[in-house]
């Protein structure tokens, strides 16, 4: 069983069955999920926003969030806070 430790790793699927063989051999690392979970002192400093996705997207984005176990805005507030990252390190 491989444990995945970056969020990154995990592909989009096009099947899912496709998802499940990946899920079958893949597990979240117990320190990716941690880092996950919104504490409450974030989400009293968060701002609400509208975003506009299209509806595929987001089932996709939330069958995603629940294979991880995860909320599906929490996992894209995670996604876009790894991102961030990525791209202030490459500067």
């Amino acid at each position: 069983m491989h444990a995945i430790t970056n969020w990154e790793e995990v592909p989009l699927f096009d099947r899912e069955e496709a998802e499940a063989a990946f899920w079958a051999e893949n597990r979240p690392d117990l320190r990716l999920m941690e880092s996950s979970r919104v504490t409450s002192a974030e989400s009293a400093e968060s701002v609400t926003i509208t975003l506009r996705i299209d509806p595929r997207m987001l089932a996709r984005i939330k069958r995603l969030a629940r294979s991880r176990f995860l909320n599906y805005q929490s996992m894209i507030k995670q996604w876009l806070s790894e991102r961030m990252e990525q791209e202030l390190r490459e500067r």
